[in-house]
């Protein structure tokens, strides 16, 4: 489960797949629909960006401020990027109250995130 000579685990691996099924029933289901297709594929897009500045980053020697510095910058991103996608897809749904909450959570997540990387 450690994974094999190049770095990949069997459990990212069963992950992308469930990922790319899920992602693919998706696009299935709202075929007619094509904003909730392109949140589809967008969200993918992050995703997977997500996870290759993430690699980046853990790769990446601690006295490399660029590389480590520039990947660290795209996780921030690319994850404030997803909170904001999700809760412009949830928020709308609610109650206008609990709509306001999930921002509040949105961009509490995104500042603290920013703290815990860039600040602390």
């Amino acid at each position: 489960m450690d994974g094999d000579g190049d770095g990949r685990s069997v459990m990212a691996v069963v992950g992308l797949g469930v990922l790319g099924c899920n992602s693919a029933v998706a696009v299935y289901r709202s075929w007619g629909d094509p904003a909730s297709v392109g949140f589809v594929v967008a969200a993918d897009a992050a995703l997977l960006l997500l996870l290759h500045f993430l690699r980046r980053f853990e790769r990446a020697r601690p006295r490399d401020d660029g590389g480590r510095g520039r990947a660290k910058a795209a996780v921030w991103a690319l994850t404030t990027l997803l909170t904001a996608m999700f809760a412009s897809r949830v928020a709308p749904m609610m109650p206008p109250h609990v709509g306001l909450a999930v921002w509040v959570a949105a961009v509490a997540t995104a500042g603290g995130g920013f703290w815990a990387l860039f600040i602390h």
